[in-house]
C-alpha cells in the first residue's frame, strides 16, 4: 500500500515551521488502510479505513453546530463500548445531505460490518460478528451534494483487502495524506509516555485548513492509543484537553458541520487500572495528550487557507479565563487584525480596537501590549521606546507573537490563528471549481 503521488503533487507544502514530521510507527491492535474512490477529478486517495480488530474504547467530542453532518447524526446514535471501524471520507461533507445520506451510511455501515466479520473468521483464532453500530464515520468536503454512495460503497472490499496488520510511517503518511481536502500538507503527531511502569503511545493525525473556529465541542483529528483505558475516562482527558488545544484555535471564526476529534484506545498494553483523572498515574498520558492536541491543533493553523503567518496571541492578568479567551478571539477573528499581519502592518491600533470590542472589564491605565518581545503599550500609553522601523521590520517574520496583559485578575488564555491574504479568497471563491 504505496503512498499516493497525487496527495504529495497537490500538497504544496509551505516553508512553514510545520513542514517537519514526526515518525509514527506501530500501535498494536489497529490496521489502517487507504484507497481511491475518485471522489476527485485526479486519482488522490480519499477514502480510509481504520480497523481495530478486538475493537477499541473510545470517546469524541463533535461540533456544536446546529447543523450537523449525517455522520456526526450516525455517531452520536451509536452507543457501544467499543468501536471497530473508522472510515472517513473526502470531497463530500454529507451534510444537508437529508435521508439519502444517512441512509448511505446506514448502508454503508452493514457492508464493512459483513466484510469484518469476514475478515475476522478468516484471520482470528476466536471472532465475533461486528454490528453495524459498530462502525463510525467522519466526512469532510462540500457541503450539500448528493453523498456518493455508490463510489465509496464499490471501494469497501479493496479498502479491506488491503488492511495491513502492522503500520510504518509511510502508511500513516498515507493516512494523514488521504484525509485532507484543502489543506496543502499532511498533519501528523505522536508522544510516548507511562502509565505507572507501563510504556504507552499517542499517534494522531488531523485535517483542516478552512472553515476553522471549533467548539466542541471541517476540523478532523484522529488520536490512537494502545493504553487500556475506559471510555469514561477518555471522554474526560479528551475534554479537558480540548479546551486549550482544538478549542484555542481560529483560522476563519467559521465553525463546521462535520467537527470531529475521536481518541481510540486498542488496550493491547495491560497498564493499571485508571479510575479517575486524579490518579496520579494518568498524569503523564494527560501530559503527553495535550501535546499531540496542540501539535496537531497547531499544524491546522500553520495550514491556514492562503496563510503565510502563524500568530499566537497570549492574553494575561484577566478577571476570568473567559474573558481573557473572548479578547484573544476577538483578536485573532478580526479581519483588520488579520489583513494587517498579512501586510506586514505594525499597526497596533487594530489590536486595541479587538481588546475593546470584545466587551470585557480592562484596566486602561495598565494594559500593555507588546509585539514579540518590543514594547508598544504600557500602562496604557504607548512605550517611550516604542520605534515603527523596528516593529515594521518584526512583523516580516513568519511567526508573530502578540502578548497582552489586561490587569484585572490574574487569569490567562492563549489563541492561535492566521493571517488573512488574497490567496485565502481566491481559494474560497474557486472551493467548488
Amino acid at each position: 500500500m504505496g503512498i499516493n503521488i497525487t496527495n504529495f503533487l497537490s500538497s504544496k507544502s509551505k516553508n512553514a515551521k510545520m513542514i517537519d514530521y514526526q515518525d509514527l510507527d506501530h500501535i498494536d491492535g489497529l490496521s489502517i488502510s487507504v484507497v481511491s474512490a475518485n471522489l476527485y477529478k485526479d486519482n488522490r486517495d480519499d477514502l480510509s479505513m481504520f480497523y481495530f480488530r478486538d475493537g477499541a474504547n473510545y470517546a469524541s467530542v463533535y461540533t456544536q453546530s446546529k447543523i450537523l453532518s449525517e455522520n456526526i447524526k450516525w455517531n452520536l446514535k451509536q452507543n457501544n463500548k467499543k468501536i471497530y471501524s473508522l472510515i472517513v471520507n473526502t470531497r463530500n461533507a454529507n451534510a444537508f445531505t437529508g435521508k439519502q445520506g444517512y441512509e448511505s451510511l446506514k448502508k454503508i455501515a452493514d457492508i464493512v460490518s459483513k466484510k469484518l466479520t469476514e475478515k475476522q473468521n478468516e484471520d482470528e483464532t476466536t471472532f465475533r460478528k461486528i454490528e453495524p453500530k459498530e462502525i463510525m464515520f467522519g466526512c469532510t468536503g462540500t457541503i450539500g451534494e448528493l453523498f456518493p454512495y455508490d463510489k465509496i460503497a464499490s471501494k469497501i472490499p479493496d479498502l479491506i483487502n488491503k488492511i495491513r496488520y502492522t503500520q510504518n510511517k509511510f502508511i500513516w503518511m498515507k493516512a494523514a495524506l488521504g484525509i485532507m481536502t484543502t489543506d496543502t500538507k499532511p498533519k501528523l503527531s505522536m508522544e510516548e509516555c507511562k502509565i505507572g511502569n507501563e510504556k504507552i503511545k499517542i499517534y494522531g493525525i488531523a485535517k483542516g485548513a478552512g472553515m476553522i473556529h471549533p467548539n466542541m465541542a471541517t476540523t478532523l483529528a484522529y488520536i490512537f492509543t494502545d493504553a487500556t483505558l475506559s471510555n469514561d475516562i477518555l471522554k474526560k482527558l479528551l475534554n479537558k484537553n480540548i479546551a486549550t488545544t482544538f478549542n484555542a484555535i481560529t483560522c476563519d471564526g467559521d465553525t463546521s458541520t462535520n467537527d470531529m476529534i475521536t481518541i481510540f484506545a486498542t488496550s493491547k498494553v495491560k497498564n493499571s487500572t485508571v479510575k479517575s483523572l486524579n490518579d496520579k498515574k494518568i498524569s503523564s498520558f494527560d501530559n503527553a495528550l495535550n501535546k499531540v492536541l496542540l501539535n496537531l491543533a497547531k499544524r491546522v493553523v500553520s495550514d491556514g487557507e492562503g496563510s503565510s503567518k502563524f500568530i499566537t496571541i497570549n492574553v494575561k492578568k484577566c478577571k476570568t479565563e473567559t474573558d481573557a479567551k473572548k479578547i484573544a478571539f476577538s483578536i485573532a477573528n478580526s479581519p483588520l487584525v488579520k489583513t494587517a499581519v498579512a501586510g506586514e502592518d505594525p499597526n497596533w491600533g487594530r489590536i486595541v480596537m479587538a481588546i475593546g470590542k470584545a466587551g470585557c472589564e480592562i484596566n486602561l491605565k495598565k494594559l500593555s501590549i507588546k509585539f514579540g518581545k518590543l514594547k508598544i503599550l504600557e500602562n496604557g500609553i504607548l512605550h517611550q521606546s516604542y520605534d515603527e522601523r523596528e516593529t515594521a521590520n518584526y512583523m516580516k517574520n513568519e511567526n508573530i507573537d502578540f502578548d497582552i496583559e489586561i490587569s484585572t485578575g490574574s487569569r490567562n488564555f492563549t489563541a492561535y490563528t492566521m493571517d488573512l491574504t488574497k490567496e485565502y479568497i481566491k481559494i474560497n471563491a474557486d472551493y467548488r471549481s
